[in-house]
């Protein structure tokens, strides 16, 4: 039957036949989506119009509307009818009468109805006092009577919308905020409510009213498929209930899906899911742009006023190469090149987060429509800004979701395609495998602190569900996928081996604590065994723990955590053996013989600079080697204040240090003195490096006291001052005393900062001891520095002095 014989059908036959078209187009197959619920909107108007002109014979200045969902044209199989009888204040009891003629009908068929009736004024004044009605009016449609008084109060309400915006927006996101808290993200629910979770319909019809405001407006990429799809579901629920609810139960997914045609109730939470991160993005991003647009018109007068009325200019703050910050967003730098810069938006993205700052849309965008491919193996500053996102702890979601919207994400990493969104049909889980991952990766941010290599436990918190959505055990399919994954990234040989176990054994500790007797030998032996090492072993323990909060409350408990440490501990007793004494220093090469020498002749440091590189890649046609970094390489007569020195004078300069090594130099035969020997790996946080003979300039200023280090960084921060950024765990320094026979091993775990190693040298000067050698890398934005240090005497430190100059250090670090 056409659409036409469908509206005859309903005129012909009054409320009868209105509700057989109505039964005849909500079960015929031929259509459905967007143009079903079209037709039925259609076909509503038309019943209306009838019983409207048979009610108001002879009537003027009164008019039927359709506000809300209605309004819109979005009549799903049991949507209410929200209805306005609009009059210009006439007869009363004509439009009291008129209203009954309209009202029951409706109801006598069972149809939700919301209604009311209202003058303009008095809509416009209910706009003004509730929300709600000020949303369902933005979408008013005219359906029957006198079009010019329709016309007239759409013109208004939204005009008093637009000049009420900068202060009901603000309170319409409070609202927002609020519903979510109750609702919870429809993204990440088992049980969604499809109209009021966050990400949901409501939200979709917000945005609606937000770009109506003409103060901002939402993404649009995607966001309207996104909202049909949730419409379609609902109208699919709607039909395989037959009741008017918004909440995808568990016990009727298989049905609503099978309505969809889809595979299966997994396949319809995905899609119901990707819905609702589409939505959820796009109101992150209108949100953002609200508060931006009203700070800015708040301030904007009296800048101008202090400007003599010249327009403000905003102010770019530089965070890493090609990145800065503006207006409180992370945008690119206006030389910035995504197409010619692959590591850009892995830059940006740990800037972003590190900061505690949100990337721009436009930023994202950007480098998503220029994104190039990695080589393979991914550049070590690839790796290490990977790393440095992962650990940024809660500021990582944001600006994951936000390469996510714009696919970044699955560009870097493939795999990841097949955890996106995928539900957990599991009441321990409360997140989608996805942001499971995620989750995991930012409670063990928590935890670097406790593990020699925290590059390596970020990665696993990344990876370790990986192999859910593969058929089997999804330990074992995701010890071959981070084989692969890993090796692409960049790890060597042994990071790949510790990394894919740890994901094959990543439920191996707390199955064992909870399900083994942990006083039988073989049950410690075996885990001994499936671990294999003791550096294995703490990051399978921080993988454990994190991978458990990051689950849900019910999946970690101070019992669980004592019976996993138990376990840690016996297996780590298996696998104890003599730790090694302070490593040998490789024999010196010729070029820092010859440094060392020229150190000795000239009695002053001697330096040189020599960019690292990597075999050619693809992202090198050219032939050209990949550039990792720069090599810096110092020799200094041995003297007092040479690591403070030095770290200062690299801090001045704006130099990260990645890696570092300090030792004392064997001198060929006949050479009189000592030398020190700094091998460094160093890169500019942004800019180009300066020149060597800069640096060794300051650095013999800085060596004879005549170079203010302190004061020159604490000028600059107090002219940049630090931003809110992360919050990272505390530093933590412990001693070793047992590491080495000719030295106090002291080891600093901390977040790396502009100047740590500088106040970490300049607190062991203050302490007075000397350092025999300092073994410095940063994986990511953690600081992993190890030092071995001797009194004036040259011997080991006493028990308790060691553990005193901890202590001091540690307290350094902290203020």
């Amino acid at each position: 039957m056409s659409s036409t014989d469908v509206r005859n059908e309903a005129e012909d036959s009054g409320p009868s036949g209105y509700a057989a078209a109505r039964l005849r187009l909500l079960t015929e197959g031929a259509r459905s989506g967007p143009p079903r619920r079209a037709a039925l909107a259609e076909l509503t108007d038309e019943w209306l119009t009838g019983l409207f002109a048979a009610g108001a014979e002879g009537m003027r200045g009164v008019s039927l509307v359709a506000v809300g969902g209605y309004g819109r044209g979005e009549l799903s199989p049991r949507s209410d009818l929200d209805l306005l009888l609009l009059h210009d204040g006439g007869d009363s009891k004509a439009v009291a009468a008129l209203a009954d003629r309209i009202w029951y009908p409706v109801w006598d068929l069972g149809l939700a109805l919301d209604h009311s009736v209202r003058t303009p004024a008095e809509a416009r004044k209910t706009a003004g006092e509730d929300l709600k009605v000020q949303l369902g009016l933005l979408d008013a449609r005219h359906i029957a009577g006198d079009l010019g008084l329709t016309a007239a109060l759409r013109t208004s309400v939204l005009a008093d919308w637009r000049n009420q915006a900068p202060k009901r927006l603000p309170e319409l996101q409070e609202l927002s905020v609020e519903r979510a808290e109750r609702q919870g993200e429809l993204q990440y629910l088992l049980e969604p409510d499809l109209k009021e979770a966050r990400g949901g319909l409501r939200d979709a019809t917000i945005l609606r009213a937000v770009a109506a405001s003409w103060l901002a407006d939402a993404p649009r990429e995607g966001l309207d498929d996104a909202r049909r799809r949730l419409l379609d579901v609902r109208d699919a629920l709607h039909l395989s209930t037959g009741r008017a609810t918004d909440r995808l139960a568990l016990q009727e997914q298989d049905q609503v899906a099978a309505e969809l045609g889809l595979l299966d109730a997994d396949t319809l939470l995905r899609q119901v899911y990707e819905a609702a991160r589409v939505i959820s993005y796009a109101s992150d991003v209108t949100w953002r742009e609200v508060g931006r647009v009203l700070r800015a018109r708040a301030v904007r007068p009296r800048l101008r006023a202090m400007l003599g009325g010249a327009k403000p200019t905003a102010e770019r703050s530089p965070l890493a190469e090609g990145v800065v910050e503006q207006d409180g967003e992370v945008v690119l730098a206006r030389a910035a090149r995504p197409d010619r810069d692959s590591v850009l938006p892995l830059r940006a993205a740990a800037a972003a987060a590190q900061a505690g700052l949100p990337l721009s849309l436009h930023a994202v965008r950007r480098m998503a429509a220029g994104a190039r491919p990695l080589p393979t193996p991914w550049p070590a500053e690839a790796r290490e800004q990977l790393v440095t996102l992962l650990g940024s702890g809660r500021p990582t979601v944001e600006v994951w979701e936000a390469l996510e919207a714009e696919g970044l994400i699955t560009h870097f990493l493939p795999d990841w395609e097949r955890v996106r969104c995928r539900p957990q049909r599991n009441a321990v889980h409360i997140w989608t495998v996805d942001r499971h991952l995620i989750e995991t990766a930012v409670r063990a941010s928590e935890f670097t602190r406790r593990v020699h290599r925290p590059d390596l436990l970020l990665v696993a918190a990344l990876l370790h569900d990986i192999g859910k959505g593969w058929p089997g055990d999804h330990s074992v399919a995701g010890e071959i996928i981070v084989k692969d994954v890993a090796a692409r990234i960049g790890f060597d040989r042994d990071d790949v081996a510790v990394l894919s176990t740890l994901v094959r054994h990543h439920l191996l500790l707390v199955d064992t604590a909870t399900r083994r007797d942990l006083e039988d030998p073989a049950t410690v032996r075996s885990v001994a065994e499936a671990v294999g090492s003791q550096g294995t072993l703490e990051l399978l323990h921080a993988l454990t723990e994190a991978d458990a909060l990051a689950t849900g409350p019910a999946a970690w408990s101070s019992w669980r955590g004592s019976l996993v440490a138990d376990l840690v501990k016996r297996v780590g007793a298996v696998l104890a053996g003599d730790d090694p004494d302070e490593p040998e220093a490789a024999a010196p090469t010729a070029e820092q013989e010859r440094l060392a020498i020229e150190a000795i002749a000239t009695g002053s440091p001697v330096l040189s600079l020599r960019a690292q590189t990597e075999p050619p890649t693809v992202e090198q046609p050219s032939g050209d080697p990949e550039p990792l970094g720069v090599e810096l390489l110092i020799a200094v007569p041995d003297q007092p204040g040479v690591l403070p020195a030095v770290a200062g004078v690299l801090a001045m300069h704006r130099l990260t240090v990645r890696t570092a090594e300090l030792r004392a130099l064997d001198l060929p035969d006949g050479v009189e003195g000592s030398v020190l020997l700094l091998n460094w790996r160093v890169a500019a946080e942004y800019g180009s490096l300066p020149q060597a003979a800069r640096l060794r300039a300051d650095l013999v200023r800085a060596l004879d006291g005549s170079l203010d280090i302190a004061g020159r960084l604490a000028e600059r921060d107090a002219a940049y001052p630090r931003r809110r950024g992360v919050v990272a765990p505390p530093p933590r320094v412990t001693v070793h005393p047992a590491a080495s026979r000719l030295a106090t091993v002291i080891e600093v775990r901390a977040q790396d900062a502009p100047g740590l190693l500088f106040r970490i040298g300049r607190a062991l000067e203050d302490a007075s001891v000397r350092v025999r050698s300092a073994h410095v890398s940063t994986p990511g934005a953690n600081a992993v520095d190890a030092f071995y240090v001797t009194g004036p005497g040259g011997a080991p430190l006493p028990g308790e002095e060691a553990a005193a100059v901890a202590r001091k250090l540690e307290e350094t670090l902290r203020g």
